[in-house]
């Protein structure tokens, strides 16, 4: 049985660290800059909970980590008391936030000085997805740190691949927001023009799921887009957080993303109207905003 660690029991963290204490039967150390989050999660699933990341990750094999951003995530990892601290050589790190490419690869050339392993490994698929331990998870890093990584990675993902080198697995996940956001626009697009020309939506929806247009979210939020409901899923302040990451890699690499420039503007309108927290479907609010009220 190896011993791991478990830095940031967020809405995704926390039900991803109980798949490997309950699917794969393993003790953790936890740590969470809110103590009692982490309290509680000792009691549901066991191991114990630490003071600091660094004392979570001493002694440890693998220490998996979900934080915010890049300035959490070199907090946990660099900063005074962080997990590099208490690593031992040998060791790999694993690291499932979304952040940017350049802090991924930042920390892996520090996780090199100091003799062990990073993967940045962000993942997609929501807090449902966490729930269900269905996420799908992209990695970078080196070939035999994923090889290690990946049976315990797979009590919560129904699909874990490496992608290539340190930084790859973040701009997978760029590759990924970018799609999403373009076709949560286009599907808003599509049923608010089909319940302003009087159409059956329910019909039409089920008749165009079955053709090209079919997609994941065609099939799942269609219905919660047409009668306006939002509280759930994936929020909107951040998918912002990571189409900024999207557009600056993009200056950098001199892509052109003027879809997802608009739609990150879409999206500051939907927090304008105070959903900052709702699903990223909501982005349909706007145009329903000035339709009147969406037609189910």
């Amino acid at each position: 049985m190896a011993q791991m660690a478990w830095i940031g029991l967020g809405v995704m963290g926390y039900p991803m660290a109980g798949h490997v204490a309950g699917k794969g039967g393993h003790s953790l150390v936890v740590y969470n800059r809110n103590g009692a989050k982490a309290a509680a999660w000792v009691a549901e699933h066991g191991g114990r909970a630490a003071s600091t990341p660094a004392a979570a990750a001493a002694g440890a094999e693998l220490v998996f980590c979900c934080v915010g951003n890049d300035d959490d995530l070199r907090a946990v990892t660099t900063g005074e008391n962080g997990a590099f601290h208490g690593m031992g050589a040998g060791t790999v790190f694993v690291d499932h936030t979304t952040a940017s490419a350049e802090v991924a690869r930042e920390l892996s050339a520090a996780a090199a000085e100091r003799g062990f392993s990073f993967l940045d490994a962000p993942v997609s698929g929501g807090q449902a997805g966490a729930q269900n331990g269905v996420l799908t998870v992209m990695a970078g890093g080196e070939e035999a740190a994923f090889a290690l990584a990946k049976p315990f990675i797979s009590t919560y993902a129904r699909a874990v691949n490496r992608i290539g080198p340190a930084g790859a697995g973040q701009l997978a996940k760029m590759v990924n927001q970018i799609a999403i956001a373009g076709m949560l626009q286009a599907l808003a697009e599509a049923i608010d023009f089909a319940q302003n020309a009087g159409l059956d939506l329910p019909v039409v929806m089920e008749t165009i799921a079955k053709g090209a247009a079919q997609s994941w979210p065609l099939e799942n939020r269609w219905k919660t887009m047409s009668e306006g409901r939002f509280d759930f899923g994936f929020m909107v302040d951040w998918m912002r957080k990571d189409l900024s990451i999207c557009l600056a890699e993009a200056r950098r690499n001199r892509s052109s993303l003027p879809v997802t420039a608009l739609v990150d503007q879409f999206y500051a309108e939907v927090q304008r109207m105070g959903g900052g927290r709702w699903d990223t479907s909501s982005l349909i609010a706007r145009l329903s905003a000035r339709d009147g009220p969406a037609k189910a």
